[in-house]
C-alpha cells in the first residue's frame, strides 16, 4: 500500500510512481521469506499505527479518500447477495486500507456530507420483447415503448378508481420526461436495443414505468381486408371501426420501484395486463444500471472517471497484497468482499465499461508487481480479457500511451529478474521454479496481445531477449534447469542446439572410421575405368526407353480403369510405370558416371526419355477408357473410369515432380559448375521437365470439362441453362450438387476433385448470374436467389474441405452477391446504403468547386443532445441574375426513418453574399445509437433563396453522425471552444442517379421509397454535374 510518505503524483498520466525494489529483500539472504514493504513505507511501523504528530494526509490521498467515501455515502440499488449491505462495515474498511485515524476520517467525512449530492441516474436499456399480443388484422403488431419515471406514490388519484391505469406513462410523467423507443412493424418479437437516461432524485419514492403500444396508422378498409387471414382478423376490423381513428392498442406494461432494483439488472420481465381479458401479454426483456451523474467531488469535476477508478484500485489492492504478505500468504489475486464491493459502486456509479475496468486492473497490477510481492499469474486475467475485448478505437491517444508504457515496463522488469534469477529465484526457497515459470507465462501471454503489438512500436524477440539474460556461467545443475524452466521459449534454439550436436556426433564418428582405417590397407584404385563402357551408354539407354516404353504400354492394355485397393484411386498400371521410374532412377544412382560434362549428357537423355513416356501414357490411356465405354454403354462406369484417369495423370505428373531430387540435380549442377553455364541446365532440364508437366496439367483440364458432359449426357440430368433457371430449380441444382459431387468426391483424389470443383462453380456462377439479370417481380425473389448464392458458396466451400475462399470469390461472385445483397435489402436498408455511400464520396472530396460550409459538431451524452454550429460558408456559386446569391442553409437529419421526430432545421438568410457568416446554433435530441447506425447522417444543405418559384440548390454537404466529437466520450466534454470546425466541400448529385435510386424507383408499391427518390430526382434536376462522357 502507498502510505503517506510514498504518495507522490507522476504528472498528466496520474500515475503512482513506485521504486523498483530488489526481489531478493522479499525472501532475504537466507531464503527465508518475510512480508514485502514497498519501498518508502515507515520500516516496522504498520500502517494504522504511525503516530500522530507524522500523520499529514497528502492532498492527493485526501481526494481520493474523499471520493470512495462519496461513493459509499450515495450508495444506489439494492445490494448484490456476494457484497457487503452494511455502509457502516465498508467505511471502516476503507479507513484502514487508507491508514486514516478516526479524526481524519471525522474531518473528510463530514466534508463529503457537505457536498451537493449527485444526480441519480437510471440507464435503461429496451433489448426486445417476445410473445406480445397482435393487435392488427394481418396478426401481428407494430409495437413501440413508452418509459419514465415516477416520482410519486402509485395508489389512484380517485378511491373508487378500481381498475389498472391503462395510459400509467402518459397521464402520471411530464411530456418532456418520457422516452419512447421506436416503431417495430409487424412483428411479435420486437428487438429495439435502445439505451435511455432517466433522471430520478428519491430512490424510496421512485419507480420505473414501461407502456407497450401497438402503433395505429389509418388504413382504409380495403387495404385492412386484403391482410385479412382468419376469422379473429375479421372481428378486428370490427373492433376498429369502434375505435378513434389513429388510436393506438395497449399490450402492456412494467412497474418497478427502483429501491428493488440492483446496480445492474438484466433480465426478462412479465408485461402487466390492463384487464383479465389477456393476462398472457407476454415479456419484455430490460437491462438497468444505476448510475450518477454531475458528482461534486474534486475528483470528478477534475480527472476522468476513468484514472480515478484506476487510482483507486490501485490503493486498494496494494492494502489487500500487504494484509496477505503480513499473514505470511501470498495473495492469489482475489479481493475482499470489501474491496469488491467498494471497486464495483464506483465503476457502476461512474458508468465505466467492462473494458476499461479490465484496463484499469491490468495497470495497477502490473505496476504494483513491480514493487509488491505477489504470484504473477494474478496478471493472466487482465491479459486475457483485454485480448477478447481488444478494439483499439476505445481508447484515447494518452490511454494507447498508458497501456504501451505499462507494457514496456513490465518487460523491462521481468528480463531483469530473469537476469537474476539465482538471487530473485534461489532453488533454496519452496516453488522458485513455478513462480519462475508462472512470470514467462505471462511475458510470453503479453507478447502475444493483439494490443501489444499494435501499440508498441517495437516487437521484441522475447526468446532472445531471454536468451541474453540467461547468458551466465553457472554450474551444471543450474544449466540443467535453465533448460527445463525455458524450453517452451527456447524451443527453437534448443532444436538448432541439437542439430549441430547431432553434426558434431557424425564428424566424430566419421573421423574415428577414417581412424580406424588408416592403418589398413585401401582398396585397389582404378582409374578412367569409365571409359571401358563409354561407347555402350547410349546403345543402354536407347534399350532402356524401348523396354520402359513397351511395359507401359502392356500395361495400359491390361488396365481396367478400377481403383487396386479398397483406399486407392488409381490402377495398375500407374504402379507398373513408377516401377520404372525407379528402376531408371536407381540405375543412375548406381551408375555414379564420373565424368561431369559426360555425365550432364546422360541425364538430359534419361529426362526426355522419362518425358516422353509420360505424354505416351496420357495419349493411350485415354484411348483405352474410350475403348472400354464403347463396349459397355454405361454412363456411371465411362465417368468413373474418366475419374481414374485423372488421377492416374495427376500420380504421374507427381512422379515427374520428384525426378530433380531423386536425381540429385543440385549435386549434378556443383560438379558441373566448371564446365556447363547455369543457363544451360536451366534451358534444358528444367525447362524439358516444365514443358512435360504443362502437358500434363493440359491432359487433366481436358478430362475434367468431360466430366460434366458424361455425367449430364441428356438434357434433363444437366444442369439448368439460364433461361430455364427459376426460384423452383434451386433445388434440384442443390440435390443434383450434392449427388454428383459426392460421387466425384468419391472417385476422384482431392486436387482433381478441386480443379472440377473450380469448373462447376464458374458454370454456377454463370447460370445465377443469368438468373439475376431476368426482371424478378420481388425482393423475396432476389433473397432466395441471394440465400441460394450463399448455400452454393457454403457448399463449394465444404467447411474448408472444398475450393478456397480466395478461389471462390472470384469478381463475378462479388459483383453477383452485391447486385443480389442490394435487391434482396428492404427499402429503408437501401436508404440507409445510400447515405452511406454518400458519406464515403464526402469524405473522398477534396475540390470545392461549389464552395464549402464549415461547422462545428459536439455530442454531449449526458444530455443525448447534438450541438451543431453552423459558422459559415465560403466560395458559392452565382445563381442570381445580380452574380450573387441570397444563401441559407437546412439542417436535416437522415436517413428520415430514423429521426421520424426530428425537424428540419434551416437558418437565416444571407441577401447578395458567396461568403455568408452565419454563426448559428441547433440542438437535437438523439439517442447515442442512432448515431452509431449505418448512413446516419447530418444532411446539410445550402439553398439560393427565390422570392417566385423553388429555391435553387448551392450544394449540399454530408457529415457522419458515427464521427460525432464527444460520442464515444465517458463524460461531456467541458469546453465546446476546444471542439475542431469542420470544413465540408459541397457536392452535387451526379444527374442520372445510382443503382440503389433505380432499385427504389422500380418499388412502384412502395411509398417511402417513391417519396426519396423523388426529393432526389428534385435535387438532381438543379444539379451542376454532368454525365461523364461514354
Amino acid at each position: 500500500m502507498l502510505t503517506r510518505d510514498s504518495w507522490w503524483w507522476s504528472g498528466s498520466a496520474g500515475c503512482w510512481e513506485v521504486g523498483d525494489r530488489d526481489r531478493q529483500g522479499a525472501w532475504g539472504a537466507g531464503g527465508k521469506e518475510r512480508p514485502a514493504n514497498p519501498r518508502g513505507c515507515m520500516e516496522h511501523v504498520p500502517a494504522g499505527l504511525v503516530p500522530h504528530e507524522v500523520l499529514v494526509v497528502p492532498p492527493q490521498l485526501a481526494l481520493l479518500y474523499e471520493e470512495v467515501l462519496y461513493t459509499i455515502r450515495h450508495r444506489l440499488g439494492k445490494p448484490e447477495h456476494h457484497h457487503v449491505a452494511d455502509s457502516q462495515e465498508l467505511y471502516a474498511y476503507v479507513q484502514k486500507a487508507f491508514g486514516m485515524d478516526a479524526e481524519e476520517h471525522s474531518i473528510i467525512m463530514q466534508q463529503v456530507k457537505e457536498l451537493e449530492s449527485p444526480i441519480f441516474c437510471l440507464k435503461a436499456t429496451v433489448k426486445e420483447a417476445k410473445g406480445i399480443l397482435g393487435k392488427d388484422v394481418s396478426g401481428f403488431s407494430d409495437p413501440y415503448c413508452l418509459l419514465g419515471i415516477e416520482t410519486k406514490s402509485q395508489e389512484p388519484v380517485h378511491p373508487d378508481h378500481k381498475k389498472r391505469m391503462k395510459a400509467v406513462v402518459k397521464d402520471l410523467i411530464p411530456e418532456d420526461q418520457i422516452h419512447r423507443t421506436q416503431v417495430i412493424s409487424q412483428t411479435l418479437s420486437p428487438v429495439w436495443d435502445e439505451t435511455f437516461i432517466l433522471e430520478f432524485e428519491d430512490m424510496e419514492t421512485a419507480s420505473f414505468h414501461l407502456d407497450m403500444w401497438d402503433s395505429d396508422m389509418v388504413e382504409s378498409v380495403r387495404h385492412k381486408l386484403g391482410e385479412l387471414t382468419d376469422l379473429h382478423g375479421l372481428k378486428r376490423i370490427f373492433k376498429d371501426a369502434r375505435k378513434d381513428k389513429g388510436q393506438d392498442d395497449f399490450l402492456g406494461n412494467v412497474v418497478l420501484r427502483l429501491k428493488d432494483l440492483h446496480c445492474w439488472d438484466d433480465r426478462w420481465y412479465q408485461l402487466e395486463p390492463r384487464t383479465e381479458t389477456y393476462p398472457n401479454r407476454g415479456q419484455c426483456h430490460l437491462q438497468f444500471l444505476l448510475t450518477h451523474k454531475k458528482r461534486a467531488t474534486t475528483s470528478s469535476r477534475t480527472q476522468p472517471s476513468y484514472t480515478v477508478h484506476r487510482h483507486l484500485l490501485q490503493q486498494l489492492v496494494s492494502y489487500e497484497i500487504l494484509q496477505h504478505q503480513a499473514g505470511s500468504i501470498s495473495w492469489d489475486g482475489e479481493l475482499s468482499q470489501h474491496a469488491s464491493t467498494v471497486l464495483y459502486l464506483h465503476a457502476t456509479q461512474k458508468d465505466l465499461s467492462d473494458f476499461h475496468q479490465v484496463m484499469a486492473q491490468w495497470l495497477a497490477y502490473s505496476k504494483l508487481y513491480q514493487s509488491l510481492e505477489f504470484n504473477s499469474n494474478c496478471l493472466l486475467h487482465q491479459i486475457t480479457s483485454i485480448e477478447y475485448q481488444w478494439v483499439q478505437e476505445r481508447l484515447r491517444p494518452e490511454q494507447k500511451a498508458e497501456l504501451a508504457e505499462s507494457f514496456q515496463s513490465l518487460l523491462t522488469y521481468g528480463i531483469s529478474l530473469i537476469r537474476r534469477y539465482r538471487i530473485i529465484f534461489p532453488l533454496s526457497v519452496p516453488r522458485s521454479t513455478e513462480r519462475l515459470q508462472s512470470l514467462l507465462r505471462v511475458l510470453v501471454q503479453m507478447c502475444k496481445m493483439k494490443a501489444f503489438h499494435e501499440l508498441c512500436m517495437l516487437s521484441p524477440d522475447l526468446p532472445q531477449m531471454v536468451s541474453m539474460a540467461l547468458k551466465v556461467v553457472g554450474t551444471g545443475e543450474s544449466l540443467s534447469i535453465q533448460y527445463k524452466l525455458f524450453l517452451p521459449l527456447l524451443l527453437l534454439e534448443v532444436i538448432g542446439d541439437l542439430q549441430q550436436w547431432m553434426m558434431v556426433l557424425c564428424c566424430c564418428c566419421v573421423v574415428g572410421e577414417a581412424d580406424a582405417f588408416i592403418h589398413r590397407d585401401g582398396p585397389l584404385a582404378l582409374s578412367n575405368f569409365h571409359q571401358w563402357f563409354k561407347e555402350a551408354v547410349p546403345q543402354w539407354l536407347q534399350k532402356a526407353y524401348t523396354i520402359a516404353l513397351e511395359r507401359a504400354q502392356r500395361a495400359i492394355q491390361m488396365d481396367q480403369l478400377t481403383p487396386f485397393g479398397e483406399h486407392n484411386k488409381h490402377s495398375t498400371s500407374t504402379v507398373d510405370l513408377s516401377t520404372c521410374y525407379a528402376q531408371i532412377v536407381k540405375t543412375w544412382q548406381q551408375l555414379n558416371w564420373p565424368d561431369p560434362e559426360e555425365a550432364f549428357m546422360i541425364m538430359v537423355k534419361l529426362v526426355e526419355d522419362m518425358c516422353k513416356i509420360a505424354l505416351m501414357y496420357c495419349r493411350l490411356i485415354k484411348e483405352r477408357a474410350e475403348a472400354l465405354s464403347l463396349s459397355e454403354q454405361n454412363e456411371g462406369e465411362a465417368a468413373n473410369r474418366l475419374c481414374i484417369v485423372v488421377n492416374n495423370i495427376k500420380q504421374l505428373r507427381l512422379l515427374i515432380l520428384k525426378l530433380p531430387l531423386q536425381l540429385d540435380w543440385a549435386q549434378l549442377v556443383e560438379r558441373t559448375e566448371a564446365v556447363i553455364d547455369q543457363q544451360q541446365i536451366q534451358h534444358t532440364l528444367h525447362n524439358q521437365l516444365d514443358s512435360a508437366v504443362s502437358c500434363l496439367d493440359h491432359e487433366v483440364r481436358d478430362v475434367v470439362q468431360a466430366l460434366p458432359t458424361v455425367l449430364c449426357p441428356s438434357p434433363h440430368c444437366a444442369l439448368p441453362n439460364a433461361s430455364l433457371l427459376s426460384l423452383q430449380s434451386i433445388i434440384p441444382l442443390m440435390k443434383f450438387l450434392e449427388s454428383e459431387l459426392q460421387y466425384l468426391n468419391e472417385h476422384l483424389v482431392q486436387e482433381n476433385f478441386k480443379s472440377l470443383l473450380a469448373l462447376l462453380w464458374h458454370h454456377t456462377l454463370a447460370v445465377l448470374s443469368a438468373a439475376a439479370g431476368q426482371q424478378v417481380p420481388s425482393t423475396q425473389c432476389y433473397k432466395k436467389l441471394h440465400c441460394a448464392l450463399k448455400s452454393l458458396e457454403l457448399c463449394f466451400y465444404a467447411e474448408g474441405c472444398g475450393l478456397p475462399l480466395e478461389t471462390l470469390h472470384t469478381a463475378a461472385f462479388l459483383s453477383l452477391e452485391t447486385h443480389l445483397a442490394l435487391c434482396s435489402s428492404t427499402s429503408r436498408k437501401l436508404i440507409q446504403k445510400y447515405f452511406s455511400n454518400r458519406i464515403q464520396q464526402q469524405l473522398d472530396t477534396s475540390s470545392e468547386k461549389y464552395g464549402a460550409v464549415t461547422i462545428k459538431a459536439l455530442y454531449r451524452p449526458s444530455e443525448q443532445k447534438l450541438r451543431v454550429e453552423v459558422l459559415n460558408a465560403v466560395n458559392l456559386i452565382p445563381l442570381d441574375s445580380n452574380g450573387s446569391s441570397d444563401p441559407f442553409v437546412q439542417l436535416t437529419l437522415e436517413p428520415r426513418h430514423q429521426f421520424p421526430e426530428v425537424v428540419a432545421r434551416t437558418t437565416q438568410c444571407k441577401r447578395n453574399e458567396l461568403h455568408p457568416l452565419f454563426d448559428e446554433a441547433f440542438d437535437f435530441l438523439i439517442p447515442p445509437e442512432k448515431c452509431r447506425q449505418e448512413g446516419a447522417c447530418l444532411l446539410l444543405t445550402v439553398f439560393d433563396y427565390d422570392t417566385l418559384g423553388a429555391n435553387d440548390l448551392e450544394g449540399e454537404a454530408f457529415f457522419p453522425l458515427c464521427h460525432l466529437p464527444g460520442l464515444d466520450a465517458d463524460e461531456d466534454q467541458a469546453d465546446t471552444g476546444r471542439v475542431p470546425q469542420t470544413r465540408l466541400p459541397l457536392t452535387h448529385p451526379k444527374p442520372t442517379g445510382d443503382e440503389i435510386l433505380r432499385l427504389l424507383e422500380s418499388r412502384k408499391g412502395d411509398k417511402e421509397a417513391q417519396a426519396f427518390v423523388k426529393l432526389r430526382k428534385q435535387r438532381a434536376k438543379q444539379s451542376k454535374e454532368t454525365d461523364p462522357a461514354p
